[in-house]
């Protein structure tokens, strides 16, 4: 196995750990932290399931974007790094990381406009440091793709001229 496969398979490895803590959160925790929610307080009982709707549509954008890696990851190992279809699954990146940061957007401001008089500090931080990580993942994409971009335009104009 050469150093740039086992550097792709570890990578792989990582992205395969993220989405299966990623979907036991879907499966497991969230429709118990909608409950736990409702008992606690039961004045916003009613509002558990559009929350729940709103992080599994949330989490689709999330997956899309791990498997667009995977394949990116894939594409390397092939030796398709320099390919339009690396150039596919960067902006495909980017778009799920930007949809990400307007779900937390959206989120963050229904959450001030519902939840009042309560300290709700830690949901801001939460989502703002979510924020902060989609919008380096955004920039990194749109960066690498433009790279990419540039490097097969140059590659495709050196063929022409041999």
């Amino acid at each position: 196995m050469k150093r740039r496969q086992a550097s792709t398979l570890f990578l792989k490895a990582v992205l395969l750990l993220i989405a299966g803590v990623a979907l036991a959160l879907c499966i497991f925790g969230l429709p118990g932290m909608a409950a736990m929610d409702a008992q606690l307080h039961p004045e916003t009982a009613p509002l558990q399931y559009p929350f729940l709707i709103a992080a599994y549509i949330f989490f689709i954008p999330f997956f899309i974007a791990l498997y667009q890696t995977f394949k990116l990851l894939t594409f390397i190992d092939r030796g398709q790094a320099f390919s339009d279809v690396a150039v596919k699954a960067l902006k495909t990146i980017k778009y799920c990381t930007l949809t990400i940061i307007a779900f937390i957007v959206l989120g963050e401001l229904a959450t001030i406009a519902l939840i009042r008089g309560e300290d709700i500090t830690h949901i801001i931080m939460m989502g703002g440091i979510i924020t902060f990580g989609s919008t380096v993942i955004a920039i990194f994409a749109g960066l690498l793709q433009k790279l990419l971009k540039d490097a097969i335009r140059i590659k495709s104009e050196n063929d022409l001229i041999v």
